[in-house]
C-alpha cells in the first residue's frame, strides 16, 4: 500500500470513529466527509469502498446495534429509539426491521441467555446485525429484451 493510501484510510478510520463514538448525535455525509478531510462525494464513494457499505449505512447499523444492546437490556422501544439518536419512532422501527429482520418489540421480548453473559467486546462482535435479505417484489416484470426468444414472435427479416 503506497503512502496515500495508508494516509487515506486513516482519514476514514478518523470518520467511521466519530460514527461510533457520536452515532447518537444528529451526524449527516457532509459533517462525516470533514472529519476524514474529503468532499462528501469523494468520502462517500472512498468510505463504501473500504467498508463495503455507506457511511450512511454504517452509521444506521451503528445504531440499531447499539439499540438491539438496550433492548436485551429492557429498555422499552420508544427509549431505545431516542438513545441512538432518532428522531422517528417509525422510521427507527422500520430500519431495525430491515437491518435485524424482526420488529424491535419482536426483538425485545425474545430471550437472549447467551449475549447478556458474554463479555461486551465479544458480544459488539457477535451481535452486529447483518443486513436482512431482501425480498422480491413480486410485481417485478422482466423486461422486454430478456423476453425476446422465450416463445415470441421474431421480427421480419430477423432469423
Amino acid at each position: 500500500m503506497s503512502p496515500d493510501e495508508l494516509a487515506e484510510l486513516a482519514h476514514l478510520r478518523r470518520a467511521r470513529d466519530l460514527i461510533d463514538r457520536e452515532y447518537d448525535r444528529p451526524l449527516d455525509v457532509p459533517s462525516m466527509a470533514a472529519a476524514a478531510l474529503m468532499s462528501p462525494a469523494h468520502f462517500s464513494r472512498r468510505f463504501h469502498a473500504a467498508y463495503g457499505e455507506t457511511p450512511y449505512a454504517y452509521l444506521m447499523t451503528r445504531r440499531i446495534e447499539r439499540a438491539m444492546a438496550l433492548l436485551r437490556d429492557g429498555a422499552s422501544v420508544t427509549d431505545a429509539c431516542m438513545a441512538v439518536g432518532a428522531t422517528s419512532l417509525g422510521s427507527f422501527s422500520t430500519r431495525f426491521t430491515e437491518i435485524v429482520g424482526e420488529t424491535p418489540s419482536a426483538y425485545r421480548r425474545r430471550d437472549h441467555p447467551a449475549e447478556q453473559s458474554m463479555p461486551t467486546c465479544v458480544a459488539m462482535f457477535t451481535t452486529r446485525p447483518q443486513r436482512a435479505p431482501r425480498v422480491p417484489e413480486a410485481s417485478a416484470r422482466p423486461s422486454p429484451s430478456s423476453t425476446i426468444g422465450e416463445g415470441t414472435a421474431t421480427p421480419a427479416g430477423v432469423p
